[in-house]
């Protein structure tokens, strides 16, 4: 696995992204510019030519499936925290770009075992792995990225090793709760924001650790960060709950009201089967089910945007998107930590 590894630190080839050329999806609006806007998108394209060089293999299907997510986009959300937690320290530290990269690979690899798990037909607007050939195929392929993953992985001790495990052991609980459900004692709603920062929160979490600790930031800060990580991590999953509901458009590869049509019950409507307000009974008695009609399924995605529990959970939303700005007190004043509380702002009112 030579070449994963050297593609790492090796300079980006010509074609590989720049600030001013990068895809909106990647470079958000919440970024700074100036001289660390420019040495995040630099970051960013070594993370990417080593991602490119990590889903490549000498087998022609291999490296065509696991490069198929990659290669439909996706914002590098987790990558791009870990490179700006590390502008707090060495950036250039050995390490950084490395663990950014795990985070990344391992964020696909559960893209692709999530799409089989939902039976999803589309991701970032391409047909899903799962319906292109196959689960087993989606499913190896996601196994495949694992795999990468922990090989650079083992180069960055056994610390990172460790807590790459924890953060892998919360990442299948979360998928496993969320599964199985809510048990007879649980509160659905408590159960279902554990299982947001057990399948979401955790992997970003790591991320801002991973840039923190390996750039050489002392141990308070780390964890100042790691749990800022945690908390807009969880409020980044809400947001995306609200988009399916409020979004007009299918930016996010995503019919608007995808989650109504499954039967998935996100914040929303949990809130909604949850209360009792008779201005909701109509809502309630159509979102009990996957909403198949297609005129319910207007109706409901009506009422659901009008909804009292619409704005509860984005009240919700905002909460998680400032306990997250609170974690940054530790953070020493600067661009730094303009740009962390930037994203909790740009969380809450993303559109895409």
């Amino acid at each position: 696995m030579t070449g994963v590894h050297a593609a790492v630190g090796g300079s980006p080839p010509a074609e590989v992204w720049h600030r001013g050329s990068a895809p909106a999806s990647t470079i958000g609006a919440w970024l700074p510019a100036g001289a660390l806007g420019d040495a995040l998108a630099e970051g960013l394209a070594r993370v990417e030519t080593a991602l490119t060089t990590s889903v490549d293999s000498p087998h022609p299907f291999v490296r065509e499936a696991a490069a198929h997510l990659m290669a439909a986009g996706g914002k590098r959300f987790r990558p791009m925290l870990a490179l700006l937690a590390a502008q707090l320290g060495d950036p250039m530290a050995p390490g950084v770009t490395e663990s950014a990269v795990v985070c990344e690979l391992t964020h696909l690899a559960t893209l692709y075992h999530d799409d089989v798990m939902d039976e999803a037909a589309v991701r970032r607007g391409a047909p899903s792995a799962n319906t292109r050939w196959t689960n087993s195929v989606a499913i190896l392929t996601g196994d495949f990225l694992f795999a990468r993953a922990s090989d650079l992985l083992a180069d960055l001790g056994p610390e990172a090793v460790r807590v790459q495990a924890r953060t892998f052991e919360r990442l299948v609980t979360g998928q496993i709760r969320e599964t199985v459900g809510p048990g007879p004692d649980d509160d659905p709603v408590d159960h279902y924001l554990e299982v947001l920062a057990d399948k979401t929160g955790s992997l970003v979490a790591t991320s801002a650790r991973f840039g923190a600790s390996f750039a050489g930031l002392d141990a308070g800060l780390v964890e100042s960060l790691t749990a800022f990580g945690e908390e807009v991590g969880v409020a980044f999953q809400l947001s995306d709950d609200l988009l399916d509901i409020l979004s007009e458009g299918q930016a996010s590869g995503k019919s608007p009201g995808t989650d109504l049509r499954e039967g998935i019950a996100t914040l929303p409507v949990l809130f909604v089967l949850a209360g009792t307000d008779p201005a909701e009974d109509r809502l309630r008695e159509l979102v009990a089910a996957p909403v198949t009609d297609d005129a319910e399924h207007a109706e409901a995605l009506a009422l659901l945007r009008s909804s009292a529990s619409l704005e509860r959970a984005t009240q919700v939303l905002r909460e998680y998107a400032d306990r997250a700005r609170a974690r940054l007190a530790e953070v020493p004043p600067g661009e730094v930590r303009d740009a962390l509380s930037a994203l909790c702002d740009s969380v809450v009112t993303r559109t895409s």
